[in-house]
């Protein structure tokens, strides 16, 4: 299978070479044929990719541990939905899954596009054909998934080794959550490279209006719900799995995650002012670009080792490629943008502070701000080594120092953005808006202060999480009471018909909620308890409300492992509740051991139970308990995020019709009116 996927993936190098260059002929010439055929190519570039991905997995199935990835990633006796997920566990087979799902977007953007806006098609095509020819570089010269694993002979020659096992899976990826959690995320990375071929190419064509802006603002969102979920799962990963008792470190692997999310969502934001008043053009592009350069940097820094990282791959030589082509990237956009700078010109400018326009330009300044310190603590390692010659590391306390209040400004201003009125709100609107949201918060913070939520960002969290709830609680009963009124029907039916009359906006409203369910989650980190004690069968330790009684201590088989596995039994209030069994695995193939976490949650906390292995001076099981409130609204906000998406996503139905019920209101027509206005 060697042979096999080493041709697709040179003759997909081929391919995507003369899509490239097909490409720019194409358009330089306006020659149809040589469009054509590039396009072509370009669609021919998924089947290719996708027989080298095929070849491989194939290979990690029928265990050929001549092929020296597949000797390194896995072994006889690892389960095969581990083996599946071994493509991406390595350098180069992470690569290779990174260049299939690129060639797999290109291939569904110029599918869905087929005989559509031939102005500007052409150019999204020839520049993802340009960006699958870097990675298909990668996989065909830097990082070669389908390497033989050999050794020199004495005449000169190599011997084909085939060794009887392989070194098996990272202990740490055998877990259900990493089948779907890389994944996800290169879906986010690869993504944003849709919206960057479309921002690019509508500057380079000098394409009219904000017609590129709606073609790829479902791209946009795709690309940013698979990077929320992977980023999401990846701290779920690190939650259930590290055995730290925490979800997010500033590791700068999740850093590299989270820059691209935060210009996304920028982007998301700004583009209704692009759509609405023609303002911020530059300012989107620029966006865009940032987006797609930051999921690269991410990418470069990943694999370059110039970072140390739970999540990152081993150091090689690869990083200077990405540099390499990172710097390109940014030299084309730098004159793509000089050279058509004209073309974005804004039609309008800012009214008013007191306006939606200014809230989300305040929002977007924010999210860069976010963006830039996240940078810089995580680059702040490698650039005083580089000055000074010591690296001086920066950790968690710079980035919760700098981030924290700036995520709790971005939650007020996700429910001021309601309140505000395009162009220019009245002060005399701006307080019959504002007053039920500002006493709910009020009255939650007099609540959670009484409860004992005395550290000072939790309390703001919680006050500003009630306000944004009640906005947007507040813009669906309007809407609602309206429809209800005019079509006499329940008023659970007239949310459901507001809703789905304008999914984007009501969408978006969901999304927030859920990014509050996610700050309602993070504040409770500041009351986080934690206990650690020898715990010898029959022996107590006391946390928050909760005894554990540690009962047994044995010995469980498994597939690739052994498992060292305790029994706790939780008791509350002197009655038994549950059984957690934490536990430590030694795997034989890798010989490394590693920690199975045990977790009681629920919706005011979660009772987190560790395993730490034996105390080395008495030889007694050590059992390391955490008591961490309200993570569960983490998840179930991520959940009710995708949710809004989903819903943002699809198209909006058709106003429903009124039934004659007497006559409707000024107030109440203008309330209808707005309510199925896209914003």
């Amino acid at each position: 299978m060697n042979l096999i996927g080493s041709y697709a993936l040179l003759l997909a190098l081929v391919t995507a070479a003369y899509a490239f260059a097909g490409g720019i002929a194409g358009i330089r010439s306006r020659n149809p044929l040589l469009l054509s055929s590039a396009r072509r190519a370009a669609l021919a570039l998924f089947p290719l990719v996708s027989l080298a991905v095929a070849a491989l997995l194939y290979a990690f199935l029928r265990d050929d541990f001549s092929l020296a990835y597949v000797a390194e990633h896995s072994s006889r006796d690892l389960p095969v939905m581990y083996k599946l997920a071994a493509l991406w566990s390595g350098q180069e087979g992470s690569l290779l899954f990174w260049t299939w799902l690129l060639t797999a977007y290109l291939f569904a953007v110029l599918w869905v596009n087929r005989g559509r806006h031939p102005e500007l098609m052409p150019y999204v095509g020839t520049i993802v054909a340009g960006v699958s020819v870097f990675f298909l570089l990668l996989n065909n010269f830097a990082a070669q998934p389908f390497n033989l694993l050999a050794q020199p002979m004495a005449s000169g020659g190599l011997q084909i080794l085939r060794p009887a096992d392989g070194r098996g899976l990272n202990p740490l990826l055998q877990y259900p959550e990493m089948v779907g959690h890389p994944p996800l995320l290169y879906l986010g990375y690869t993504g944003f490279t849709i919206p960057f071929a479309f921002a690019l190419g509508a500057l380079l064509a000098r394409y009219p209006g904000e017609k590129w802006i709606h073609l790829t603002r479902r791209w946009v969102m795709l690309a940013w719900a698979f990077l929320t979920a992977g980023i999401l799962g990846g701290a779920h990963w690190a939650y259930a799995v590290l055995g730290w008792g925490g979800y997010w470190a500033w590791d700068p692997v999740e850093n590299a995650s989270l820059m691209p999310w935060l210009t996304g969502t920028a982007f998301l934001h700004s583009v209704m002012m692009q759509e609405k008043r023609g303002m911020l053009r530059v300012w989107n592009v620029w966006l865009i670009f940032a987006s797609f350069l930051l999921s690269v940097f991410g990418t470069f820094l990943t694999r370059s080792g110039v970072v140390s990282s739970v999540h990152a791959f081993a150091q090689s030589s690869i990083g200077p490629w990405f540099v390499a082509f990172i710097v390109l990237v940014l030299g084309v956009c730098t004159w793509a943008f000089v050279k058509n700078r004209d073309y974005l010109r804004s039609d309008h400018r800012l009214d008013s502070l007191l306006s939606r326009e200014s809230s989300f330009l305040f929002n977007n300044l924010i999210l860069l701000a976010a963006a830039f310190a996240v940078l810089w603590g995580t680059l702040f390692p490698v650039i005083s080594e580089a000055v000074q010659g010591t690296k001086i590391s920066v950790g968690p306390p710079f980035f919760n120092r700098v981030n924290v209040p700036i995520g709790l400004f971005l939650l007020f201003l996700t429910g001021v953005g309601p309140l505000l009125a395009w162009r220019r709100t009245s002060w005399s609107s701006l307080k019959k808006n504002f007053g039920w949201p500002v006493l709910g918060a009020l009255v939650t913070g007099v609540g959670a202060w009484v409860a004992g939520f005395r550290a000072f960002y939790s309390l703001i969290c919680l006050m500003l999480a009630a306000f944004v709830t009640l906005t947007i609680a507040g813009e669906f009963y309007r809407g609602a009471r309206v429809i209800r009124g005019r079509t006499q029907t329940s008023f659970l039916s007239a949310l459901g018909t507001l809703a789905l009359r304008n999914t984007r906006r009501y969408g978006g409203y969901i999304v927030h909620f859920g990014i509050v369910l996610i700050f309602i989650g993070l504040s409770g980190a500041a009351f986080n308890q934690d206990r650690q004690a020898d715990l010898p069968p029959g022996s107590k330790m006391q946390i928050g409300p909760y005894t554990l009684v540690a009962q047994t201590l044995t010995s469980e088989p498994g597939p690739n492992y052994t498992a060292e596995q305790a029994t706790i039994e939780v008791f509350r209030n002197g009655r038994s509740m549950l059984m957690l069994y934490p536990a430590r695995r030694f795997y034989t193939a890798s010989q490394v051991t590693e920690t199975m976490v045990a977790i009681y949650s629920t919706l005011r906390h979660d009772l987190y139970v560790v395993y730490a292995g034996r105390n080395p001076e008495n030889d007694q099981p050590v059992i390391h308990a955490y008591l961490n409130p309200l993570v569960k609204w983490i998840w179930l906000g991520g959940v009710v995020v995708l949710l809004g998406t989903i819903l943002a996503m699809l198209p909006g139905a058709a106003p429903a019709s009124a039934k004659p019920a007497g006559t409707a209101t000024a107030e109440a027509a203008a309330a209808l009116t707005e309510a199925g206005t896209p914003r």
